[in-house]
């Protein structure tokens, strides 16, 4: 099974490889891999070695601490949670706010 730090971390390196354009081939021609196990690494099935970790930093151009820059990278159920502990510490007229926003998000979709 898959570690949570395994998951955010393949999360993390996809965005950075995305951002940059490039292919999941290239990085994993880079490292001398198959794409395949290149895959595990981005869905967070397989972690990599400290010497690919520090690879796949320098091909996107990062220094190793960004590639575990993922505090943004959330499920759906943490980032429910995470709204749920906001919501009792504000006040009222910030809850209806909130309130408005939201169903203002969901006519619009």
């Amino acid at each position: 099974m898959a570690s949570v730090v395994s998951r955010k971390l393949g999360k993390r390196i996809k965005e950075l490889r995305t951002a940059k354009g490039l292919k999941q081939r290239e990085i994993a021609d880079f490292l001398d891999m198959e794409r395949s196990n290149y895959t595990r690494i981005e869905s967070g099935k397989q972690s990599p070695s400290d010497r690919n970790l520090a690879k796949i930093a320098d091909y996107l151009g990062v220094e190793i601490k960004d590639l575990f820059d993922y505090e943004h990278i959330c499920t759906r159920e943490e980032l429910t949670n995470s709204i749920i502990d906001i919501l009792p510490e504000l006040s009222d007229k910030e809850l209806v706010y909130c309130y408005k926003m939201l169903s203002g998000l969901k006519q619009m979709r």
